[in-house]
């Protein structure tokens, strides 16, 4: 009865010690976010490892457990701290000896966060590259340069000794087109706008050339047909050809004979040449008018007479501007007045008919003997 007592009080505290612990942990994980993230491997991460973001401990690795062909790594993130949503994370070797730890990138900076239990794909996440993965990989490549490789034959040894026996000498060569080559870069750097304006305008030229491929493919049959003409009539081109250079050599000739005559003769076109200049209004004018002169002359002539009829308005003398100086107030008809057809009848004979008004000198009046008056017309 007392061992059952005893056993049962056990029991009572071990039920109690768990609940306590249970309680203890629920409190601490209260306000902690809950991570998984996959890996394809996880060697040298464990439980308890540190989960850092910028070197700086943010949380815990709550559970390394494999999963098929990846590893599972429950994180777990301290109350208050924030991730963005695209974070993702790595495995970090600090050294070959100390402990590696899981790092999330990039620090949040503001916008979307991640949420309780988010899970990162093994896709975005990342480890590092294992001691024994880099002595295999430096074991490849000396095994495939070596004798049982590049090597069997010496060809490596070969461009070793070729490439030794021309770089010998030359490092100041070298040297100077690494730093032309660094200066150029330089420029480029300098005028990085307009190149990448020259590669847009290229880009816009080979855009329009693919626009225009038929145009382009028609232009190309074209000078194909041309260049096949010529190639044809070689020989004719070629004594054209000729025939030019010896024309050329006669015109030379003749230049070379008689310079002293044309240059005789360009001094004599000078002036002339000189007077069309100073004449050029007076020659636009008259190439104006010839035009009307000439029909004018057409129309003019009688062919069955083989005249040249024509028909003078004698008033234009009057009317066609001032007969006096200019200041006076005096106009062509000033003193004039119209004359009537009934003095007209008194006027002397004129062998061409009146056109419009007939202009004379007023009527006077004069005074007779007997006191009547008579009127006269001049």
């Amino acid at each position: 009865m007392r061992r059952t007592r005893i056993i049962g009080i056990g029991a009572g505290l071990a039920v109690v010690a768990v609940a306590v612990g249970s309680g203890v942990t629920a409190m601490d994980q209260q306000g902690t976010t809950t991570i998984t993230a996959f890996f394809d491997r996880a060697t040298g991460v464990y439980p308890g490892s540190d989960l850092r973001i910028l070197g700086v401990k943010v949380g815990t690795v709550e559970s390394v457990q494999p999963r098929g062909e990846e590893v599972r790594i429950t994180l777990r993130l301290d109350e208050g701290v924030e991730v963005p949503a695209d974070a993702h994370a790595v495995v970090v070797a600090p050294s070959l000896v100390a402990d590696r730890y899981v790092q999330l990138a990039p620090a949040y900076t503001g916008g979307a966060r991640l949420e309780d239990d988010a899970v990162l794909p093994a896709a975005g996440n990342a480890t590092p590259i294992e001691v024994d993965q880099l002595y295999e990989s430096i074991t490849e490549l000396s095994t495939a340069l070596g004798p049982d490789g590049a090597n069997a034959d010496g060809a490596l040894s070969g461009l070793l000794k070729t490439g030794s026996a021309n770089l010998k000498g030359n490092g100041e060569a070298i040297g100077d087109s690494i730093e032309q080559f660094g200066k150029a870069t330089k420029t480029l750097d300098k005028s990085s706008g307009n190149l990448f304006d020259t590669l847009s305008y290229l880009q816009t030229f080979t855009t329009m050339l693919k626009e225009k491929d038929g145009d382009v493919r028609v232009a190309e049959q074209q000078l194909n047909t041309v260049t096949g003409f010529l190639a044809d009539d070689k020989e004719n081109l070629g004594a054209a050809l000729k025939e030019l250079g010896t024309a050329l050599g006669q015109v030379k000739g003749f230049i070379e004979k008689n310079r002293g005559a044309l240059k005789k003769n360009v001094d004599l076109l000078v002036p002339l040449t000189q007077t069309l200049v100073d004449e050029r209004a007076s020659l636009a004018e008259s190439l104006d008018t010839l035009p009307l002169a000439a029909g004018n002359v057409l129309n003019a002539y009688d062919p069955a007479n083989r005249t040249l009829n024509g028909r003078t308005n004698l008033n234009e003398l009057s009317m066609g501007g001032p007969l006096v100086e200019a200041g006076t107030g005096a106009t062509g008809i000033e003193g004039l007045a119209p004359v009537d057809a009934t003095r007209q009848k008194t006027l002397p004979v004129l062998p061409l008919p009146a056109v419009g008004t007939v202009y004379g000198t007023p009527a006077e009046t004069k005074k007779t003997g007997k006191g009547e008056k008579k009127e006269a017309g001049r």
